[in-house]
């Protein structure tokens, strides 16, 4: 199984950008997105069902950020609007076996993408 996440950069804030991540070797029920701010721990930022599309967010995102997924590609996607300098992280896709947004059941990581938002 590989998560490949691609569509990190940097931005000014007020700007946008979209994050990929095709997944490989089995589908999942979830796909989701974690970020890591510097001295930080990891936190939950969106993630969206397979079947349903079903999704959930990250009170400090939700109405800037939106994930969608194209199934036949096995991909989800975060498109990010209005990035402010407090969403500079680390995000990582991830998978985790069965629904959930709790970091410690997810089952796989990518290897991670930077989002760099200057002021």
């Amino acid at each position: 199984v590989q998560l490949q996440a691609s569509g990190g950069g940097l931005v000014q804030a007020g700007g946008s950008l979209r994050l990929s991540c095709t997944a490989s070797g089995r589908t999942f029920r979830m796909l989701g997105w974690f970020r890591q701010a510097p001295g930080k721990e990891r936190e939950f930022v969106a993630a969206i069902i397979r079947i349903g599309g079903a999704t959930y967010y990250a009170d400090s995102v939700k109405g800037r950020f939106t994930i969608s997924r194209d199934n036949a590609k096995n991909t989800v996607y975060l498109q990010m609007n209005s990035l402010k300098p407090e969403d500079t992280a680390v995000y990582y896709c991830a998978a985790p076996s069965r629904i959930t947004t709790r970091e410690r059941e997810v089952d796989y990581w990518g290897q991670g993408t930077l989002v760099t938002v200057s002021s």
